[in-house]
């Protein structure tokens, strides 16, 4: 059988090296930036999708599935 349990360690020093490499700092994001950084993907979705209606009723669509 394989030796399965080296690689697992290895696999996961990677992972860690990877995430610690491209997070700034530990913890959340401020939820001023957080907005900051949504606002203009919101604001594409509103023009690619035809207005705010639709974005509207998709979000009340969504919000219907997940019970809310």
């Amino acid at each position: 059988m394989a030796d399965t349990a080296a690689r697992t360690v290895v696999r996961a020093r990677g992972r860690k090296a990877f995430v610690a490499s491209f997070s700034g700092r530990p913890g959340r994001r401020h939820p001023l930036v957080a907005t900051a950084m949504v606002l203009p993907l919101a604001a594409l979705l509103v023009v690619a999708f035809g207005g705010w209606e639709a974005v509207m009723t998709q979000a009340s669509s969504v919000g219907v599935m997940l019970g809310r």
